[in-house]
């Protein structure tokens, strides 16, 4: 059996090296197409950067529990679950995990077990008579307060829609045009070696077989020793290059049509996102938070409230982000001076808004308000004398 193995191990590198075929992802696929799946598909770097932007915004949030009052709930056990979700996951991770699986597939299985936050995967679903959810996982039925289904909501009230339905064809196209560009060019523009014959191929001829198979054989371990070959060829033997067929212009010119539209999959306008990043880091981040990061953080909240309190309490889920991070520090002062001497905050808030430590005296946690404000309505008219 291991002979068997090598010597089909054997066959398989020959016919790659020869590029009869490729092994791309789970499946074998010729002349490098591409699949997409979870495995790959952040391989393309405009998707990447496009989900690290939105999921880093929910990373870098603070999740806190309110009661109906709006009052800050310290303490909670619910925060700690959240803060150390599992064995293998911190708290940042498991957000950022859980976004871009949102992202990607549409929707996400949080599960709840006891103290333990989990995402489960391979999920099936169903509604039964009474319109209640069910939850299967390896055919065990999971509990419905123990899981919540989190969906992107598209036509279908049973399953979400993410990039990897609605963008499917466009990201395939995409990711198989960078992929023909990198291979081409990871080999120098070299697509293979041709060897010429002034004679026939004549396969009972043993020298001349034996010579083709040690010429091929030669070319073979070019690209893997990434040496210099010296191979003497007698007449009317001849090596020649082909070079990749690959149009670079035309290429180039479809992603730059179609990685755009990747973007609209996810709610955001690329080229709009991609001005702002260049004018103002801060307004591309506020863009961002507005047209997709703050739906989805509603969401959440929603789910994470549900599957913690159940649909009876009086006690939500909620993430913080500081829109203050996303303005020009000069901006930040400006704000900073104005809401301590409209008596919004004390000094020693904006301190530590603008990271400078707190002082913790007296004069700087009391309440200013400013000689020149007053009441709308009660402003003095001046005499002159």
């Amino acid at each position: 059996m291991g002979l068997r193995n090598s010597f089909s191990n054997y066959l398989y590198t020959q016919a790659e090296k020869r590029g009869w075929f490729q092994k791309a992802m789970s499946g074998s696929i010729r002349y490098g197409g591409r699949y997409v799946n979870d495995e790959n598909i952040l391989e393309s770097s405009d998707v990447y950067e496009l989900m690290q932007d939105i999921s880093n915004q929910l990373m870098l949030s603070t999740i806190i529990v309110e009661d109906s009052d709006g009052n800050e709930v310290k303490n909670h056990s619910a925060l700690r679950t959240l803060r150390n979700p599992n064995d293998y996951l911190t708290g940042s991770e498991f957000i950022k995990l859980m976004t871009n699986t949102y992202l990607l597939q549409g929707e996400v299985f949080p599960v709840l077990d006891l103290d333990q936050l989990h995402l489960a995967t391979s999920v099936y679903t169903e509604l039964d008579d009474r319109l209640i959810e069910h939850f299967k996982i390896g055919g065990e039925e999971i509990p419905g307060s123990m899981i919540r289904h989190v969906k992107n909501m598209g036509t279908n009230h049973l399953n979400g829609v993410g990039l990897m339905q609605l963008g499917k064809s466009t990201l395939e196209g995409v990711m198989s045009a960078e992929k023909v560009l990198t291979d081409k060019y990871s080999k120098g523009g070299l697509m293979a070696f041709l060897l010429k014959l002034d004679a026939h191929i004549n396969p009972a001829n043993g020298a001349q077989s034996k010579l083709i198979n040690a010429v091929l054989n030669q070319l073979e371990q070019i690209d893997e020793s990434r040496s210099v070959k010296m191979i003497p060829l007698g007449k009317g033997y001849e090596i020649d290059a082909m070079e990749s067929p690959i149009d670079d212009d035309k290429t180039l010119a479809y992603l730059n049509v179609y990685k755009k539209d990747l973007g609209k999959f996810l709610g955001i306008n690329v080229d709009t996102y991609t001005a702002l990043t260049k004018a103002d880091l801060e307004k591309a981040m506020m863009y961002l938070h507005n047209k997709v990061v703050r739906p989805i953080m509603r969401n959440f909240e929603d789910h994470l409230s549900l599957l913690f309190f159940g649909p009876n309490s009086n006690l939500r889920i909620k993430f913080k982000i500081n829109i203050l991070d996303f303005v020009p520090y000069s901006i930040k002062t400006n704000i900073g001076y104005n809401i301590v001497r409209t008596g919004i905050t004390s000094p020693d808030n904006v301190a530590e808004m603008l990271s400078f430590p707190k002082q913790n005296t007296p004069e700087t946690q009391a309440i200013y308000i400013s000689n020149d404000l007053s009441i709308i309505g009660e402003k003095k008219l001046l005499t002159i004398h």
